[in-house]
């Protein structure tokens, strides 16, 4: 059983995780840290699920967490991703507008990556989206040259592999669940399935578990975390050649999620999706997954209910895309006509962990408060893996006043 004291512990081994931990031994190379996670490797769930864009910036609130994180957290990934060899390619994206009523919509974002300093964005028309990418249809677009793909679990491990080289006494330790969190004047204990680990401060980046650790450490929370599973689709190898990199539509300016998109993958395959519906089983991924506890949470928390009854069109929409591929072909089809159900096959799913408040709106911004000697990472919905080490060096700051 493990009974032992580090300087600092990290929660939770995702992409915030292990960049909070790798600034925290930047900044203090002599001082041990405890990375732990509860599975048996990093990165399984939102880290290793979601679609592996590196974010340009363009579609954030200028001044916000986001909009700023983003740009800083992009330059530095990249950096980071050249330095250590990481699978990744800055190739651009195409944000694409099919309807007339969708251009106003396209020069909001405009001006957004404008304000936000994203560099050399440009409209394209029809003919020069076609030079683009030969298979979407749009009537305008906006190109943006500095979004990209990477393997972010390939960031993580590195993270932690950097973190040992710097420092030997610090460890990733897998497979322990916290049980209890104790906390002092002085420092925090942690009761864990392997044991007892003491820390001056404890910082938790625990995702989709956010909000049941905070209530652990006894944070009186205004919200509370409910999943949204996406799933993708993804070209057959005779049909991906129809996407060059990254084609995005224009995205409902009233919900933070995206749009169902075509990415390239860094292994060259061409994923399609996700869409967004709530899951029964906030680390579920298969349609039928389903968690008694999970489900009893989030439905008996009334922000849910109300989040339910402002969206409940789009809601239907989205469930029935999750269980019909001829209807999810046909959202593709927008920016794509030509293809097919033929041209697609069942792949990977996701489970975005979302702050949703006792009113029902989701949590649009990065979200961090400090609690007796700890610091929770309550909300860090995309582009949180762009972010990530922007993210973490504003947690290093936290930690150090």
């Amino acid at each position: 059983m493990l009974d032992k004291k580090f300087d600092f512990i990290v929660v939770g081994a995702g992409i915030v995780g292990t960049a909070t931990a790798y600034k925290l031994q930047l900044k203090f190379p002599d001082k041990s840290i405890a990375i732990l996670e509860k599975e048996t490797e990093v990165g399984l769930h939102q880290t290793g699920r979601n679609s592996g864009v590196i974010h340009s910036g363009i579609y954030y609130k200028p001044g916000s967490y986001k909009a700023i994180n983003c740009n800083n957290g992009r330059n530095q990934l990249v950096k980071f991703a050249k330095q250590f060899n990481i699978n990744h390619d800055v190739c651009g994206k195409v944000i694409v507008a099919t309807t007339k009523e969708e251009i106003p919509i396209l020069g909001e974002i405009y001006k957004r990556g404008i304000q936000n300093g994203t560099e050399d964005i440009c409209f394209l028309t029809s003919e020069e989206i076609k030079e683009k990418e030969p298979f979407i249809e749009g009537i305008k677009a906006i190109w943006v040259p500095t979004a990209g793909i990477i393997d972010y679990v390939a960031v993580s491990k590195m993270f932690i592999q950097q973190i040992s080289t710097i420092n030997s006494a610090s460890k990733l330790i897998t497979s322990c669940k916290v049980e209890k969190v104790i906390s002092t004047n002085n420092y925090t204990t942690l009761q864990t399935n392997l044991g007892k680990l003491i820390a001056e401060k404890v910082l938790f980046c625990t995702g989709l578990q956010s909000d049941r650790i905070a209530e652990k450490d006894d944070l009186k929370l205004d919200m509370q975390i409910v999943g949204f599973r996406g799933d993708y689709f993804q070209l057959k190898p005779e049909a991906a050649h129809k996407i060059k990199n990254l084609v995005y539509p224009v995205p409902d300016p009233k919900f933070p999620f995206l749009g169902v998109h075509f990415t390239r993958m860094v292994d060259g395959s061409i994923e399609c999706g996700p869409n967004a519906v709530f899951t029964f089983k906030r680390e579920g991924y298969k349609r039928t997954s389903f968690s008694l506890k999970d489900t009893f949470e989030a439905l008996t928390f009334v922000g849910t209910w109300k989040l339910f009854g402002k969206n409940w069109r789009k809601g239907i929409d989205e469930y029935k895309r999750a269980f019909s591929k001829r209807l999810f072909v046909k959202a593709l089809q927008k920016m794509m006509p030509t293809i097919t159900v033929n041209d697609v096959q069942a792949a990977r799913a996701g489970v975005r962990a979302q702050a949703i408040d006792y009113h029902g709106n989701m949590v649009d911004d990065f979200k961090i408060i400090k609690h007796n000697n700890n610091i929770h990472v309550l909300n860090a919905p995309s582009p949180a893996a762009t972010s990530c080490m922007a993210i973490a060096d504003e947690i290093v700051d936290v930690v150090l006043n």
